[in-house]
């Protein structure tokens, strides 16, 4: 997506890492998908909580591919509440093109596809942290439950898949730096660095509307674990 983008764009590429943070001896995850969210599979849309090493998911750009990892954790493993930092964010549906409601943590990447994202870098698709959506269109954050689950799924190269609520989720790659850097692979993705990131959104603010990608047409549901 970003890599996409015309050499006008004059962010930094970065790729993404799972980010968690630590308070006192708890520690609390701000990256990956909840527990529950359904994305699309060669066997139709699936809950990532039910998925397995093996498994072929339908990503943006690259067809169908392998999860090569899946890494569980708790959102937040202290005894009391989880702190705001950790919090979610919550989308009503239509906020951004999504169909329905959907709940994305903070620092997890997403892909947004904007006519204000095309006026400042000449491509409609930009991924961004959730966080950065904080306080537009409704967007807020809502506490987790206490047994919240956080699902990452990894794949051999850096992928974006779909999600059925209209979302487009970024997913980091299962290779280390060192294995991609000797392999001479670079990431097809860029994260906008929170200042630009801040400005499109600004500006999508200001906009009429932001429209998502249209997630595949799927008929089957198998979203049993």
């Amino acid at each position: 997506m970003l890599g996409w983008m015309s050499a006008s764009y004059m962010g930094t590429k970065r790729t993404a890492e799972v980010t968690a943070a630590y308070d006192g001896a708890a520690t609390g995850v701000m990256t990956g998908l909840l527990a529950g969210t359904c994305v699309a599979t060669a066997m139709g849309w699936r809950r990532v909580d039910a998925m397995a090493e093996g498994d072929q998911v339908l990503t943006f750009d690259n067809g169908l591919q392998e999860v090569t990892k899946v890494t569980r954790i708790r959102l937040w493993d202290g005894e009391g509440q989880c702190p705001r930092r950790f919090w979610p964010l919550e989308v009503q549906a239509g906020a951004l093109g999504n169909r329905s409601t959907l709940k994305i943590l903070p620092s997890q990447p997403v892909m947004l596809e904007s006519d204000a994202a095309e006026t400042l870098y000449d491509d409609p698709f930009a991924l961004v942290r959730a966080r950065v959506l904080e306080g537009i269109r409704g967007i807020d954050r809502t506490p987790p439950a206490n047994d919240a689950e956080v699902i990452l799924l990894y794949f051999a190269d850096e992928q974006v898949v779909f999600g059925k609520d209209g979302a487009l989720i970024f997913c980091p790659s299962s290779r280390d730096l060192i294995e991609r850097s000797l392999d001479g692979d670079d990431s097809q993705y860029s994260i906008l660095p929170m200042h630009e990131a801040i400005r499109l959104v600004d500006k999508i603010e200001g906009d009429s509307w932001c429209r998502g990608p249209a997630a595949p047409y799927q008929t089957n549901d198998a979203t049993a674990a």
